[in-house]
């Protein structure tokens, strides 16, 4: 069986659908690494087939000002260079797009509640998004952006923020979140009550606009983790 490594980066910010379709289909280890206590150290990469990596509310541009996440940045290091498959989600993404060369800037816009993005022609062709849409409902909480890395692909446009997705060798970067339910969006709306209002929209809104679209994020989330799993 594969054995899946997920990086949890705080506490509310879980990976939803996609923990809960590794666990039923892999030896999951999760790690929580705000938690890691001084001298605690990430378990060796080549214990694992597959990676994620989770968001958090820090900026990827601070987390070298956070122990943690400085012990983290190394292990990533660690991971691209294992050529196995990692996926970043939304700061996750950021970070490791930050790692292979990019940026990460502050959104044109902040994006919270429910969006769609566009598959670019790579991404309809990158086997992560096999099977999907062409254009498919999504789930944002963000403040900033990453760019694409030198020599990656962009696999997915939006609007406001243009880049949604990346793909460099065995990284992927997603600003998105298609695992996210109603239940966990009612906990990120309880963790940040204000940063609705920044936009104009209520937590009633963001909650509607995330069970509007769960059926379809469901059904999307296990093809992904299906088409993540199938990579090596």
């Amino acid at each position: 069986m594969q054995r899946a490594l997920i990086i949890q980066n705080d506490p509310p910010e879980t990976l939803g659908l996609y923990e809960k379709y590794l666990k039923e289909n892999t030896e999951l280890h999760l790690i929580h690494a705000y938690k890691m206590k001084p001298g605690e150290e990430f378990p060796p990469v080549e214990h694992y087939s597959h990676f994620i990596i989770g968001p958090t509310p820090i900026s990827a541009n601070e987390a070298l000002n956070h122990e943690f996440l400085r012990k983290e940045w190394k292990y990533l290091q660690e991971i691209v260079d294992s050529g196995k498959p990692c996926l970043g989600i939304c700061c996750g993404g950021q970070m490791l797009a930050k790692l292979l060369g990019g940026e990460v800037l502050r959104s044109p816009r902040k994006e919270i509640g429910g969006y769609k993005v566009a598959l670019t022609e790579q991404g309809l062709s990158d086997p992560l998004f096999h099977g999907f849409p062409s254009e498919f409902p999504v789930f944002h909480w963000h403040s900033d952006v990453f760019t694409i890395p030198p020599g990656g692909s962009l696999l997915a446009t939006g609007n406001p923020c243009r880049i949604q997705s990346f793909r460099k060798d065995n990284v992927w970067g997603v600003i998105f979140h298609l695992e996210i339910t109603t239940q966990d969006a009612m906990r990120w709306a309880d963790a940040y009550p204000d940063e609705p209002k920044a936009i104009g929209k209520t937590r009633e809104q963001v909650l509607d606009e995330c069970k509007a679209k769960e059926p379809e994020m469901r059904a999307l989330a296990i093809k992904l983790m299906q088409n993540f799993l199938s990579q090596k």
